[in-house]
Parts: structure tokens; C-alpha cells; sequence
């Protein structure tokens, strides 16, 4: 199945240097380009893309607000979009997982790197790399807007869970893939599949980042502070 991309950035010379590296891939291909967030917004309606590379800061519409119309966007519940930021951690960044990216990635990083987080996203998982930067995106998210701690709507939210899902969802908060978490639970991956699923569809959540995101804002997972 060939990974439908859709590049966001008002910078011409990077969208063409993404294409290029994109349209290099035989199981992906470029469907559209845009220079602002409402013409990602619109081309992504139009054209049904399976991954946006957005950039954060573009003129008019910013990556923030296009990221936060796609994911309100029924008809695009299947696009998945992945920040693509010079600097790799910053509230902005912060609010675009808020908002439904599924993750982030630094302009400076290796093209092979790229095209991973294509198809990570596309595959519906977290890109929440590299490992070092997650645990402050945590902070940020247990941290909340205004500062006080953990939001009581999203700790209510996960009573819907049944035992084993509150545990899976801590092994996903943690960064660990289906098999890691089989591996430490001692089940099958496709019964950790199964529960993340569950989680997912329970809580509303669009793809694995999301889980992350209620995980830390509704304080069942608390960010390390060293």
C-alpha cells in the first residue's frame, strides 16, 4: 500500500526537497503541497492524505491551528499529521499533541529518520522521539495550561477502562511498542493490540500519541523530573 504525504511548509526550497525524498520511496508518493495551514487544511479535504509533514510557524494559518482543524475534522479521522520544528521541544509542540500531531520531528534530522516517522505515523503509532525530549513534553503535558496539575475531566474519562487498559495505557505513556509491552505483561502482542484499541476507542483518542497525552494530563502517569 503506497502512504499518501501531503508536505506543509512556506518554505519552497524544503518542500522540494522533501518531495524529492519522499517520491524516492516506492511505497510512498507526494499528493500535495501547501505553503500555509489553511491550504494544508483544504488540500488535506481534498486529496485525503495519510500523513501531513506540517511545519509549526507559516504565515496566516499557523501548523497549530491547521493540525487542530484536521483532527476536529470528521472526514479526516484517518490523517495523521507529524510536526516537523526546528526546535525539537517547545510549548508549541506541546500544544500541536494537544491538538491531535501525532508527533514531532526536527528539520535537522537524517532523511532516513524522515522517512521512518512517515511510516511510524502512518501505521497509527507515537512519534515521540528521541527519548531524551519525551520526558519534557510530559512535563509539559502533566504541567497543563494554566499551571495547576492534572485535568479532572480527563482523569474521569478513564474510569471507562477496565484494569488491564489502565495498565497498557501506562506501558504506552512509557514509549514502549506492542511487543515490549507483551513482553513485560506477559501476553500476547495482538492482546496488547486488542487493549490498545479499546483504550483508543474509549477515550477518543486518534492514534498512540493521544493516549499519550491523556495518560500524563489525566495524572495516571506522572513525569519523571530528573
Amino acid at each position: 500500500m503506497t502512504i499518501r504525504v501531503l508536505l506543509a511548509d512556506d518554505q519552497a526550497l524544503l518542500r522540494s526537497a522533501f518531495r524529492v525524498l519522499v517520491d524516492s520511496e516506492p511505497d510512498m508518493e507526494v499528493v500535495g503541497e501547501a505553503s500555509d495551514g489553511a491550504e494544508a487544511v483544504r488540500l488535506a479535504q481534498e486529496h485525503g492524505p495519510d500523513v501531513v509533514l506540517m511545519d509549526i510557524r507559516m504565515p496566516g494559518t499557523d501548523g497549530l491551528a491547521a493540525t487542530r482543524l484536521i483532527s476536529a475534522d470528521p472526514s479526516l479521522a484517518g490523517v495523521r499529521v507529524v510536526i516537523l520544528t526546528t526546535f525539537e521541544v517547545d510549548d508549541y509542540v506541546v500544544q500541536a499533541l494537544r491538538a491531535g500531531a501525532s508527533g514531532f520531528l526536527g528539520k535537522g534530522s537524517e532523511p532516513e529518520e524522515l522517512l521512518n516517522a512517515i511510516r511510524v505515523a502512518s501505521g497509527g503509532e507515537a512519534l515521540l522521539s528521541p527519548a531524551a525530549t519525551k520526558g519534557l513534553i510530559a512535563r509539559f503535558l502533566a504541567r497543563g495550561d494554566d499551571g495547576e496539575g492534572p485535568d479532572p475531566a480527563r482523569s474521569e474519562r478513564l474510569g471507562s477502562l477496565t484494569g488491564r487498559e489502565r495498565e497498557v495505557l501506562v506501558q504506552v505513556a512509557g514509549g514502549h511498542s506492542n511487543d515490549e509491552i507483551a513482553e513485560r505483561l506477559a501476553v500476547s502482542p495482538l492482546t496488547v493490540k486488542t487493549h490498545v484499541n479499546r483504550a483508543m476507542a474509549k477515550l477518543g483518542a486518534r492514534d498512540r500519541a493521544q493516549l499519550v497525552v491523556i495518560a500524563y494530563e489525566s495524572g495516571l502517569v506522572r513525569p519523571r523530573m530528573d
